[in-house]
């Protein structure tokens, strides 16, 4: 059936000159896009020679490399037998025949003493140079100085005159140098391997493969005529190159000045090179071939192109006018005749492109139904993607997908900066550079689409930057960045500050709804993904601050803490070990946890004993505890080490633990209170004993006594009485010292009269013993007289009981504007400096037959402190070559102010 057009259309609506003028279009593309193809598939084949020149290479240094490596491993083994070491040439022999028997690539083995003298070598023919004297090669010099495994240079060997290179290992024992034993490579093998190769290629062209050594002579060569050239002097610049470990290609003419190919890969492990080189003409004779045969494909296209056009005019544009005259019809008038029906069904049996064209209305529903699944799939998988918290990551894909779908190349999202109190382009893609960095936008801008959209909370687009009154701010901005179109979509947040999104576009367009929704979705996307990045960083930042804070408790424990994995590796350890081993933390951590404990028990008492106390403790299970001292040089300490078990929340055991804690002043307390009870007791004992011994004698009614003996008695009793007293007193004193109760009077007094008072009532008695350096310009004290009469008489009585009676107590006094510093020094025995800083404790007495005579319940030093300390002064121990000097100091003013 015939249908006529009912009019001519426009030409703007015409599908044959529309299609013509595309044909034009497409044929120019093509004509272009071949001529570009050409020119990057030539490149790409010259790049494909050059990277199939460089891997033969590779190859050829891989192989060449495997092989030096074992010859030079060959040597190292050979230089570890007694046979070699020795150069016992009856053991070298099998040992010699034996490696040549499996190496077909070693000619000759042999051994050179320490003065480089041939002593054997195998095979002995044919020619022996047993004798020779060979300390002039290279190879020799180079073994005097390394004792690592090396490669000679190559060269003819006197031995076998063959081109050898040689694989020699120093033997040294001790500092002594003994000689060197080496294999001879024969580079003939490595020339015939070259040449096979070669000959695989030569039907491309004149192939050759060399190898160079490290001072750029051939040592190897697909043309074995080659071998021991230099090849510096026809290639300078490849060799410098190659024997510099660089790997590459490059054009450069050889000696006879044709151009070739150079491709070169270092041999490492001996500091050699393998080069490969071929014509350029050669080399490049593809993609010469391939850039005539894309011309010739233009011209073949040209014509084809005329062809085809007439043809699709006949078969296609023609039918298309008429199926579009046909659906004209159908659309006017609501329904078609049996023509039209025929015409149909006729254009529907066709099996080409026509017919799928007709068979595609019937399916359009379907199609668009996939396409609507699709677009869900799409936002399926854009939810997906907010799962992640890399907040960064997920917004990029989030605008690759926005861009991708709406056909924009520019996108960003804008985010508070609230150091700035901004909004910033927190992720774009394919914006300028100057534009994420420098546009700001401020909250109270009325005329920002992205606050608009913020305020708003519903998206805001601009269809034309240029022409819309409200944008006239940002215009130049918006033609510096290439935009005239622009939407944002707010992003709906909870737990962090507003931001948008927003979509750019190059000309004036309308984002129709179904994008706008879209938009929303992908807008909704990101802030579940900012907010997850938030909440996370939120809870990171929480337990950073947990783990901090637990990292200080632990790192502040006054115990040491060591935790140690399965295998003993200590894994933390806190300040307290790294005082009491003397090591820092990075030593500390992946250490075996027994060395660490033997640092710590250096300077232990018993340190064998604590050690296997502590060995035997780590082979048993649950919570162990070994108590050990250690004798510092300036102190003792008391340690206890209790060892646990780590497991896991199921009870599975995960390390080991290990804490270490300072018993030292409950150990002294300990002894403190043994010392009381001991000294109180003792002290109480022998007055009351003489109390009631005289008591008893004076009341017994058989025996009467005189006037003198019943006083003595008395007077005994009254003595001891003034004993139990003053031992109350000093008893009554440390325990107002150790609360911190004491009380001082101060008025005003002079330290003469003080050492005076102290002198008279100290027992025993001084008998001019007593002599004092006081300056006579002395200011007078603001003290208690009592506490400081009290201080003097105790250290003078010290003196006086801990030295021969002969020898004489010394009581000087320096003073300056702000104290008086007061010594009481003897000639006596002295103390043992371990004991200097001690003696100031409670019930603390130096246990030492040869230096203490008296005995006493160990307080007067320690309440001596508490009055000094009292006062704002302090008391120390001063050294002296003879005897002990005890200084103390009182302050003139502070009691005052």
């Amino acid at each position: 059936m015939k249908i006529k057009r009912k009019n001519r259309v426009p030409l703007r609506r015409d599908l044959g000159l529309q299609l013509f003028g595309l044909y034009l279009v497409f044929v120019g593309l093509v004509v272009v896009a071949t001529l570009l193809f050409e020119f990057v598939a030539r490149r790409r084949l010259e790049a494909d020679i050059n990277a199939a020149n460089l891997a033969l290479a590779h190859a050829v240094a891989e192989e060449t490399n495997s092989t030096m490596h074992n010859a030079l491993e060959t040597v190292r083994h050979l230089a570890a037998y007694p046979e070699v070491i020795h150069a016992h040439i009856p053991g070298m022999e099998p040992l010699f025949r034996t490696l040549m028997h499996g190496r077909n690539d070693i000619n000759l083995t042999y051994r050179l003493d320490a003065n480089g003298i041939m002593l054997f070598h195998y095979p002995t023919e044919p020619e022996s140079t047993v004798g020779n004297d060979f300390s002039f090669r290279d190879y020799f010099q180079e073994a005097l100085t390394t004792r690592e495994a090396l490669v000679s240079k190559g060269r003819i060997s006197p031995t076998t005159n063959q081109p050898v290179a040689t694989a020699v290992m120093p033997i040294w024992q001790a500092d002594q140098f003994l000689g060197v034993v080496a294999t001879n490579i024969k580079l003939q093998s490595l020339s015939d391997t070259l040449a096979s190769i070669s000959g695989e290629y030569q039907a491309s062209g004149a192939f050759q493969i060399l190898i160079v050594d490290a001072t750029g002579q051939i040592i190897a060569h697909s043309n074995p005529g080659s071998l021991l050239q230099n090849a510096h002097a026809q290639i300078p610049e490849v060799v410098t190159a190659v024997l510099d470990q660089q790997t590459g290609s490059r054009i450069a003419r050889d000696a006879s000045g044709s151009e070739q190919l150079y491709s070169y890969v270092p041999i490492r492990e001996v500091g050699w090179g393998v080069i490969v080189s071929r014509p350029t003409a050669v080399a490049f004779a593809s993609p010469t071939v391939f850039r005539r045969a894309a011309i010739l494909s233009v011209l073949v296209f040209l014509i084809g192109g005329i062809i085809y056009w007439v043809i699709l005019s006949r078969r296609v544009i023609r039918p298309i006018e008429q199926l579009a005259i046909f659906s004209q019809d159908v659309g006017l008038l609501g329904s078609y005749n049996a023509d039209d029906e025929a015409l149909v069904t006729a254009m529907t049996t066709r099996p080409d492109q026509m017919g799928v064209l007709t068979r595609s209305l019937q399916r359009m529903q379907q199609a668009i139904q996939a396409r609507l699944n699709e677009l869900s799939t799409l936002l399926q998988t854009s939810a997906a993607v907010v799962s992640s918290l890399d907040s960064n990551t997920v917004l990029d894909r989030i605008l690759e997908q926005v861009e991708l779908l709406l056909d924009v190349r520019m996108s960003a999202i804008f985010a508070p900066d609230e150091e700035r109190d901004v909004f910033r382009v927190h992720a774009s893609r394919h914006l300028p550079q100057w534009y994420t960095e420098q546009v700001n936008v401020n909250p109270q801008e009325p005329t920002s689409v992205t606050m608009r959209a913020i305020h708003s909370g519903q998206p805001v687009q601009i269809s034309d930057t240029e022409t819309n009154p409200s944008f006239t701010t940002h215009r130049a901005r918006a033609r510096r960045a290439g935009y005239r179109a622009v939407i944002a979509v707010p992003l709906k947040l909870q737990h962090v500050p507003p931001a948008a999104l927003l979509v750019f576009h190059p000309e004036p367009r309308v984002f129709t709804d179904r994008e706008v929704n879209l938009l929303t979705n992908f807008a909704n996307h990101a802030a579940m993904a900012i907010e997850n990045a938030a909440l996370y960083a939120h809870s990171d930042m929480q337990l950073q601050e947990q783990t901090h804070r637990l990292e200080s408790l632990i790192q502040s424990m006054v115990d040491g803490l060591v935790l140690e994995d399965l295998e003993g590796r200590v894994l933390y350890a806190n300040r307290r070990i790294e005082e009491l081993s003397s090591m820092g933390l990075e030593e500390i951590v992946g250490s075996a946890g027994a060395s660490l404990m033997a640092r710590i028990l250096v300077y232990a008492q018993e340190q064998e004993q604590v050690a296997a106390q502590i060995a035997e403790a780590e082979q048993q299970g649950g919570q162990r505890r070994v108590q050990f001292t250690l004798l510092l040089p300036d102190k003792t300490r008391h340690l206890r080490l209790t060892l646990f078990d780590v497991v896991d929340s199921q009870g599975t055991l995960i390390g080991h633990g290990r804490i270490l804690r300072d018993i030292t002043q409950r150990y002294e307390l300990d002894r403190m209170k043994s010392s009381l009870i001991s000294t109180v007791s003792h002290e109480l004992r022998t007055p009351l004993a003489a109390i009631k011994g005289y008591a008893t004698t004076l009341l017994a009614d058989d025996v009467q006594w005189d006037e003198a003996s019943e006083r003595e008695f008395l007077s005994i009793i009254s003595v001891e009485a003034d004993h139990l007293s003053a031992l109350v007193n000093d008893l009554l004193d440390m325990s107002r010292i150790e609360s911190g109760s004491l009380t001082v009077s101060r008025i005003h007094c002079d330290l003469p009269d003080l050492v005076q008072q102290a002198a008279l009532h100290s027992h025993p008695r001084l008998d001019g013993r007593l002599q004092t350096h006081l300056p006579p310009d002395l200011p007078s004290l603001y003290a208690d007289p009592k506490r400081v009469t009290a201080v003097l008489r105790n250290l003078i009585e010290n003196a006086a009981k801990y030295t021969d009676e002969h020898l004489p107590i010394h009581v000087s006094a320096a003073w300056d504007a702000a104290q008086v510093v007061v010594r009481v020094a003897d000639e006596g025995p002295g103390i043992p400096t371990v004991h200097q800083g001690q003696i100031f404790n409670s019930f603390y007495r130096v246990d030492n037959s040869m230096t203490r005579r008296a005995t006493g319940a160990g307080l007067g030093l320690a309440i001596s402190r508490g009055f000094v300390q009292a006062h704002g002064g302090d008391i120390w121990v001063e050294p002296q070559d003879v005897g002990l000097c005890v200084a103390f100091s009182l302050p003139f003013n502070a009691a005052e102010e």
